[in-house]
């Protein structure tokens, strides 16, 4: 779904009725119809969907929050939670105007507990921040998408990121939520434990919601000891199709793997070119591994071992420190290096994940189909769990092109749905993703919409994201 979307405005009357409402339930400052604020509140990243909100408030509390949402249940106004506003699939755009909620005030960490792995955190809270917190504790928490999310959005995506394959995603670390629904009540979902069967799974039913069921209003997250020892490898290969059973091969020794990227040959030349790092021309495998020194210092003589069984062009190996930071770097900063070798062009960024034994197809049959469009084309993957990113630049005023990647991108979804995939491994549908989620479902959609009912009867919780239409129409 590529495009801007031309939206009905709301009455002038009914505006100034909602911020007038809004700013006798919390203080004026709180409430923002700036034009700079709508402007900064109407559109995400990549996806270019855009739309103003009638107003921007900043909640800081769990009781400013609820008292919002009890005047949006009443009122029918819609409500689309925002922090950072670094996702990629719209799911921050406020389709139907009314309010955007934007939780970076709520960014409070309430409870460190390192004698039980766990800390307590307010959604706008980043994951950096976090980290910074848990220096001395000798604890982190480990999914890192990329950009510097907050932990309430990374949660509502069901976030994962570069180390997914050893520590789990979003959903596997967050213990517990407090929540405030869409008619105004406060639930706690959860809780300190590790495990629990008691109750229905609700705390995973929040993670990757988009924001469609409630107000994520505190998280409990799981903590992760840091490694005694952290070793980073690179190294480059002819094929895509090597890279993966490469990496396959080296998983299933019980290789200490914490950290697996994949970057094809165009995006190596872009990182090359705009960082000018002495990269191999080849597609290339980022490994980190952690554990204690021995640990990783065999995990990392392995790669490189069964790197050159597997006919690696350059191989290299760093270990903590200053080298590893060096060694990441490209990796890191790849989505800068593609942008800076496409000036003023638009983008289409999207994720896709099939079973790791069809990754090399699913990766060969994807970079057909954009170097079909004649525009150009990069692959990055966390090859370690079968989630690969396509990252397709066209000229931003061109329509005829634009139609093209759209079709592009429907096609990649197919692929991946034949191969027993999903539309999306991490990002989550957002607005662009939508017409895909019947095709990957089916009927368990209209179960999903019986849910979204029952949380959100008046359907002013971020409307026209994560579902697509009931009578299943296009989106």
């Amino acid at each position: 779904m590529l495009g801007r979307m031309d939206a009905p405005e709301s009455t002038a009357r009914s505006t100034l009725d909602l911020v007038h409402d809004l700013r006798a339930l919390l203080r004026p400052d709180q409430v923002d119809v700036s034009a700079s604020a709508l402007t900064l509140h109407a559109r995400g990243e990549s996806c270019d969907v855009t739309r103003l909100p009638d107003v921007v408030v900043y909640p800081e509390s769990s009781d400013d929050v609820q008292r919002v949402m009890a005047h949006a249940y009443e009122t029918g106004t819609p409500v689309t939670p925002v922090a950072i506003n670094s996702s990629l699939e719209g799911h921050t755009v406020p389709l139907h105007g009314g309010v955007s909620l934007d939780m970076t005030r709520m960014d409070r960490i309430v409870e460190l507990a390192p004698h039980d792995f766990l800390a307590v955190v307010q959604p706008g809270v980043t994951y950096p921040k976090l980290n910074e917190a848990l220096r001395a504790t000798g604890l982190f928490f480990t999914v890192d998408p990329g950009a510097e999310a907050s932990l309430g959005g990374m949660a509502s995506t069901n976030a994962s990121g570069t180390m997914a394959v050893r520590y789990g995603v979003m959903g596997d670390l967050v213990l517990g939520l407090e929540v405030v629904t869409p008619t105004g009540r406060v639930i706690r979902t959860g809780g300190r434990s590790r495990k629990s069967s008691s109750g229905y799974a609700l705390t995973r039913l929040f993670c990757g919601a988009e924001g469609t069921l409630g107000v994520i209003t505190e998280l409990t997250v799981r903590l992760s000891a840091r490694p005694a020892a952290v070793m980073g490898a690179r190294l480059a290969f002819d094929t895509v199709s090597t890279c993966v059973a490469f990496v396959t091969e080296l998983i299933q020794s019980g290789a200490s793997v914490a950290r697996c990227e994949l970057v094809d040959r165009q995006a190596v030349a872009a990182i090359r070119n705009h960082l000018d790092l002495p990269l191999a021309d080849a597609h290339t495998v980022f490994l980190e591994f952690h554990g204690d020194e021995a640990t990783v210092a065999s995990a990392a003589a392995l790669a490189i071992d069964l790197a050159r069984e597997h006919g690696s062009t350059a191989a290299e190996t760093a270990p903590d420190g200053d080298a590893l930071r060096a060694l990441w770097r490209g990796r890191h900063q790849a989505f800068y290096a593609m942008v800076a070798a496409h000036p003023g062009m638009a983008n289409l960024i999207t994720d896709l994940a099939v079973p790791v034994s069809r990754l090399a197809e699913v990766i060969d049959a994807s970079l057909e189909t954009v170097a079909s469009v004649g525009l150009p084309g990069y692959v990055l993957g966390h090859v370690g769990d079968g989630n690969f990113h396509l990252t397709i630049f066209f000229p931003e005023d061109d329509a005829e092109a634009r139609a093209r990647v759209s079709a592009a991108h429907a096609e990649l979804v197919r692929l991946t749905l034949a191969a027993g995939g999903t539309c999306t491994g991490e990002h989550g549908i957002g607005l662009r993703k939508l017409p895909y989620v019947r095709a990957e479902h089916g009927d368990a959609v209209d179960l999903m919409w019986a849910i979204k009912d029952a949380f959100d009867p008046a359907g002013i919780m971020n409307p026209g994201k994560k579902l697509p239409p009931r009578d299943g129409s296009a989106a």
